[in-house]
């Protein structure tokens, strides 16, 4: 009896360690149950256009006022108050992907929420969709996760161009859930919570509650049972709502939204560095307000805020939306500060043999350089190699590699 009692106070001291304080963990008494595994997700943003991959430079890089094609002290003009530390790139450039995601992973990122706008030939779209593939194959091949948020204010805009599959808002939406259910949702990469796939839906003004309602309704009827959650607020459908910057509110609404999910079965805490949106200048419409950075802190707050609620999952807005300047993508403002104390947090609210330092937040720039560089199929092969040492955790391997390919 001793033995057994030592026993389970080891492990409940080991689970600690790892976890942080639970008080579900701390009041289970004799049983001790392992918490669900917590998940850091950045949303992501597909929608980027720019040459030389493409032909063109696309409305998210020029919103029709900006020319990148105007160099000023070394930048492009640029839809954006901030500047990539890259500079600006096309969102189907899978050397680009592939930079995006080594970075998420040595940040201590598990991975993104995807913004969606699903399958129709309509606007932009069908590039969005392009992308989100690709994104997902390097996801997958970097043992990564990915949920999607489903923009559904793309409904009545498609209703408007006549565009609706079956003629009917429910109908395609219903269509839209179908087809991730059979595409992605069975991903080995793909987030699920008590074995059911996550799905997010951005903002209030595409479909209606019962419209909602109504498409989960026929979903779950074709045999695809889902984790939903709203935008802010919960849907009669949905498990609970996920929180999302609110710029004449600033950090205020974080509380708020604690509060008002205080009872629901899920939530997903937001943490982000600022909103600084470039839409004014742009002269599309006035600015929706401004958080400011704060040099830093603002983001740091919202974190360990969001980690401190012991979620499962915790939504980064966002990785690289350059319009509202949320972007916690390194800049040439910022730097890699951002992604820096994301590691120190991930050590300290999640898992403290959290390896990678700061400086390997480093090592995909230098390997998105030399693959831009790299004229052999050998040159392409080492640099392979190295990726796969980075996945597998063999940061000394993987860095001394790098140093030695010149």
């Amino acid at each position: 009896m001793i033995t057994s009692c030592l026993a389970r106070s080891i492990v409940l001291s080991m689970l600690l360690l790892f976890f942080g304080s639970n008080p579900q963990l701390e009041a289970a008494g004799p049983s001790v149950i392992v918490p669900p595994q917590r998940l850091i997700l950045a949303h992501y943003m597909p929608w980027y256009v720019a040459k030389p991959t493409s032909q063109v430079w696309g409305w998210h890089w020029t919103m029709e006022h900006f020319d990148p094609d105007n160099v000023v002290d070394e930048k492009r003009q640029l839809a954006s108050h901030f500047y990539p530390l890259i500079g600006p790139y096309d969102s189907g450039d899978k050397q680009v992907l592939e930079y995006h995601l080594l970075l998420m992973k040595l940040a201590g990122i598990d991975g993104v929420i995807v913004d969606w706008y699903g399958l129709q030939d309509h606007f932009d779209y069908p590039i969005l969709h392009r992308n989100t593939q690709q994104l997902v194959e390097q996801l997958t091949s970097l043992k990564m996760k990915f949920a999607i948020c489903y923009e559904d204010k793309t409904i009545p805009l498609l209703d408007k161009a006549g565009k609706l599959v079956g003629n009917n808002r429910v109908n395609h939406a219903t269509h839209e859930i179908t087809w991730m259910a059979k595409n992605w949702f069975p991903l080995s990469s793909y987030v699920r919570l008590d074995g059911k796939p996550l799905l997010l839906s951005f903002g209030q003004s595409g479909l209606t509650d019962e419209q909602w309602s109504e498409s989960l309704e026929q979903v779950a009827a074709s045999g695809s049972a889902i984790t939903y959650i709203s935008e802010h607020h919960r849907r009669s459908k949905a498990m609970g709502a996920f929180d999302w910057p609110i710029p004449k509110q600033g950090l205020a609404a974080i509380s708020q939204f604690e509060k008002a999910a205080a009872d629901w079965p899920l939530a997903i805490p937001v943490a982000f560095p600022r909103f600084v949106d470039i839409y004014e200048q742009a002269k599309l419409h006035d600015s929706y307000g401004r958080i400011e950075d704060n040099q830093g802190v603002t983001f740091q707050r919202s974190l360990v805020q969001a980690l401190k609620t012991n979620q499962r999952l915790i939504q980064l807005a966002s990785w690289n939306d350059w319009g509202e300047g949320t972007q916690i993508e390194p800049s040439h403002e910022f730097g890699y500060r951002d992604l820096e104390f994301t590691q120190q947090a991930r050590r300290r609210h999640i898992n403290p043999r959290f390896v990678p330092t700061a400086k390997d937040l480093r090592l995909p720039a230098q390997i998105l350089e030399r693959r831009r560089l790299a004229s052999t199929p050998a040159q392409t092969e080492q640099l392979d190699q190295i990726v796969k040492l980075l996945v597998a955790g063999n940061l000394p391997e993987a860095r001394a590699r790098l140093q030695s390919q010149h």
